[in-house]
């Protein structure tokens, strides 16, 4: 297993982005397979292998990405592993990422699964704030811990291992409602 570890630390010494961004991906791909076969209870021919393709999709794509810089730009800006900058980290993180990241990664699921602005607007409307409010139910404690005790370099890992769980709420609070699923 510390071989494993080994080239899984050279790889994200030498290439970060690339592996965040596959890391992502495959963790949030992951949690809609969950969704799927766990708590959906969807038949293997009921499976939406495309809606698991655009969960890893938006992981490599958007979110690794976007988590990658925001987290460098809060420890750039705020230190690292020290607890109060954790805990101005995690008021910025819950305060102003959080809700604006939230509606944008809605608005990106929505046009991937090719709904129209009103479809979109109006899943935002029935979700977004269900989807806020249990992000700040579970997020601020696993921040906190993120960012007090964990190098920089795998604070993106971190949050995407705990969001297996997180991504396989998404993924059945976003394909429950009659708005996003009636296009699949």
């Amino acid at each position: 297993m510390s071989s494993v570890y080994k080239a899984y630390a050279r790889l994200l010494k030498t290439h970060p982005m690339a592996v965040q961004c596959l890391q992502a991906g495959t963790l949030m791909g992951a949690g809609d397979v969950t969704s799927q076969m766990l708590i959906e209870r969807k038949t293997f021919r009921e499976y939406e292998w495309q809606r698991t393709a655009r969960f890893f999709a938006l992981g490599t794509f958007l979110v690794a990405p976007i988590l990658s810089r925001w987290y460098g730009f809060l420890d750039q800006k705020l230190g690292s592993r020290k607890r109060i900058s954790a805990f101005k980290k995690v008021a910025l993180d819950q305060g102003i990422f959080a809700p604006s990241f939230l509606g944008v990664f809605m608005c990106v699921l929505g046009g991937s699964q090719g709904h129209s602005m009103a479809q979109i607007e109006q899943e935002i409307k029935t979700n977004y704030k269900d989807i806020l409010l249990v992000n700040w139910s579970v997020w601020p404690a696993v921040q906190i811990i993120n960012f007090s005790f964990i190098p920089l370099h795998h604070q993106v890992l971190v949050v995407q291992v705990f969001a297996l769980f997180w991504n396989t709420y998404l993924a059945w609070k976003t394909n429950k409602s009659p708005t996003f699923s009636e296009s699949h």
